[in-house]
């Protein structure tokens, strides 16, 4: 009865959790689909691919409505510069300042002057006269600041409201008001009292001819804005090109308008208007189901596991969104976007063929919105390809920056030969396009510390971290060596049998290696309980009761979790620890407790292990690796005859006992495991093979 509520309450618990990844997938879907459709662009794509003097690919194409012919930029270009030809810079007069210093002259003058009063009303005329003449004439700012400005120049003087077109030289220098001054009062009549007048003067003209930035600048951008942006109407139904015809300069100017004209398209109703929206919405729909059924069909082990599907969407909506945000914005930069992080990421956590299903979707995708789709994906997916086949399953680190390189030098290659192909020559192909490719080589190397990241958010293992764990010289592999010198031969031993077998049926080799290496740390508790680490006739399990023995014995499993949690050895490390025994009996000890005590009930789930069984590859060979090995050493003659019975009877003792369920091996893989582990354990104990004679 018992029994049977456990196995209801396991149930449901499993069915708990299962229904919890399935919501969870749901929900990263939505999520999704809607960002991405939340961040596209909103408009109607013109759905012609088309280049300058290459043959119209397409069926003869006639107007959809009617629409005006653009003119090129070049062409409002050169108009611009035609506008700015004819137009000057402006001057404004101040009338104000002007008036100020004459009234201030005036008033010194009356308070300096100490001669008699005819004397005086002859020298205020004069000096009156001499103010006025060239301040009315004006005198113009320093303009040594204003390019290609020479006395025959022309300005417009904006004086009173009136705009007044004059050359330079119309108007005084400060050198030139001064020479006047003195001109003139060089042959003053008599009682004239010229020093003062040349003081009061000098002291008292200013430059009122002033530069004026901004009236210069807002005439000019009325110019520009009165530049009529067409030059000519295409009727609804008319002709715009033939099936065949060649593309000229005419024809591309109208097909570029039509692009135009499509991406503006805002039909009355709100239906209508939002067409485009529901088209998107379906579009992206279909494109994630496609990935979430591709990765469900090919890659089962992936999309079982909801860490795998939130790493995949989320590191694609990385590139998405903002791919799309540099559309809206500066379409022309949309090659700066490091899309290769994304297959760079994928490969490295995944595998190759991962890497190019997951870029080649996310490729899909931003085509959708890109100026010239065929263009980019050709360009981006030969790269993203180059990128995951140099970096493959990296075991370095240096590799990435051998990936950087082949990144830049495809983009380079490829947009060549996408130029000389589209375009027949390299015009479209400019220095601006090298800047944009180094630029996103750069941004590319965020992929070695973003997969740092990810590894550590989402619990993934890289083959640079096993590497890492792997070392000898890491500070637990190095107590194992020297508490434990027996059991740390045992492990790199069985470490080398995983090696081997996975190399043999496919598998994750260097996790393999890593997950035996950390397997037994759990004998550091108490090493010398097991026989490998035991010298001389003394076993102090000679002491202890069967039961004692056997729980210290399972123990080290639990004690080896604890351990490696303590040391922060990752998850998928530990699983090798937590399930190389599966629930298997400690055999020895349970057999002497029946014989030790036939009249008494011996519980035999004391004597077993808490598991759980092996659920990979990995960790099954792991199991078989770690039993035959440490048999191994018992054998009193190591022969090829006791060897292979040895390894065939451990092997089917554990698949009989249901270890392996939970894998996906083959009775091939166990067949192909079994003769790597006798043909290494003879090569091991140098065990000649016996020939026929």
């Amino acid at each position: 009865m018992s029994n049977n509520n456990n196995s209801s309450i396991k149930d449901f618990f499993l069915k708990l959790v299962h229904s919890y990844q399935t919501i969870s997938k749901i929900f990263i879907f939505l999520c999704a689909v809607i960002l991405v459709v939340w961040q596209m662009p909103r408009t109607v794509k013109f759905k012609y691919e088309y280049q300058k003097m290459k043959p119209w690919q397409y069926e003869s194409l006639y107007a959809p409505f009617n629409f005006p012919i653009y003119k090129t930029a070049e062409e409002i270009k050169l108009e611009e510069d035609d506008y700015l030809k004819d137009s000057y810079p402006i001057f404004t007069y101040d009338n104000v300042i002007t008036k100020q210093n004459r009234e201030k002259m005036i008033a010194d003058f009356d308070t300096k002057w100490t001669g008699n009063q005819v004397d005086k009303l002859k020298n205020k005329q004069l000096l009156e006269r001499l103010y006025d003449t060239i301040e009315n004439q004006g005198i113009i700012a320093n303009i040594s600041s204003l390019e290609n400005m020479k006395p025959e120049s022309m300005i417009d003087v904006v004086r009173d409201r009136v705009v007044k077109t004059r050359q330079v030289r119309d108007f005084y220098t400060m050198k030139t008001a001064t020479d006047f001054i003195s001109d003139h009062l060089l042959n003053a009549d008599e009682g004239i009292d010229k020093a003062m007048i040349n003081r009061l003067l000098l002291a008292h003209i200013h430059q009122n001819i002033i530069y004026s930035e901004d009236l210069t600048e807002q005439a000019r951008e009325q110019a520009k804005s009165s530049i009529s942006l067409t030059f000519g109407m295409v009727q609804k139904d008319e002709l715009i090109i033939n099936e065949g015809e060649i593309v000229t300069e005419e024809r591309y100017n109208i097909l570029n308008s039509l692009k135009t004209e499509y991406a503006s398209i805002d039909s009355g109703s709100f239906f209508n208007r939002n067409l485009n929206l529901y088209g998107q919405i379906l579009l992206v729909f279909v494109i994630f189901s496609s990935l979430f059924i591709g990765l469900r069909l090919l890659y089962s082990d992936i999309f079982k596991e909801s860490k795998s599907i939130n790493l995949i969407i989320i590191v694609m909506l990385m590139m998405i969104i903002p791919s799309f945000i540099i559309i809206r914005l500066y379409p022309d930069m949309i090659y700066v976007m490091p899309l290769t992080i994304l297959a760079m990421l994928m490969v490295t956590f995944f595998n190759i063929r991962v890497a190019i299903y997951v870029q080649t979707i996310t490729l899909i995708i931003i085509s959708l919105a890109v100026p010239n789709p065929f263009q980019f994906f050709i360009i981006q997916y030969f790269v993203s390809l180059v990128s995951i086949f140099v970096l493959g399953k990296n075991t370095s680190r240096s590799r990435y920056f051998v990936t950087y390189a082949s990144i830049f030098i495809s983009y380079i290659v490829l947009k060549v030969s996408v130029s000389l192909t589209l375009d027949g020559g390299l015009d479209n192909f400019t220095w601006n396009d090298v800047g944009t490719f180094a630029m996103n080589t750069l941004f590319a190397m965020l992929t070695l510390p973003l997969s740092y990241l990810m590894e550590k958010i989402f619990g993934f293992v890289t083959d640079m971290t096993l590497l890492e764990l792997s070392n000898t010289n890491s500070p637990l592999l190095r107590k194992l060596s020297s508490e434990a010198p027996g059991t740390f031969q045992h492990v790199m031993q069985v470490a080398d049998l995983c090696e081997e077998a996975l190399f043999a049926i496919g598998g994750n080799m260097l996790l393999a290696r890593t997950g035996a290496m950390y397997h037994d740390v759990g004998k550091l508790k108490n090493p010398l309980f097991f026989t490998e680490n035991q010298h001389g006739k003394y076993n102090m399990h000679n002491e202890m009761s069967y039961y004692e023995s056997s729980q210290i014995i399972i123990n080290h499993v639990l004690d080896g979790i604890e351990i490696c949690r303590k040391y922060h050895v990752p998850e998928q490390i530990i699983d090798f620890a937590r399930t190389h025994h599966g629930t298997r009996r400690t055999e020895y000890f349970y057999q002497m407790e029946l014989k030790e005590n036939p009249d008494i009930e011996v519980n035999e789930a004391d004597f077993r292990y808490h598991g759980p069984i092996p659920f990979s590859k990995e960790t099954a060979v792991l199991m078989m690796a770690d039993s035959v090995e440490a048999a191994s050493r018992s054998l009193n003659e190591k022969t090829e005859e006791s060897i292979s019975k040895l390894v065939d009877g451990i092997i089917d003792a554990q698949v009989n006992d249901n270890q392996f369920i939970n894998t996906d091996l083959t009775f091939r893989d166990i067949t192909t495991i079994k003769k790597v582990f006798k043909k290494k354990l003879m090569n091991i104990y140098h065990v000649r093979i016996a020939y026929p004679v």
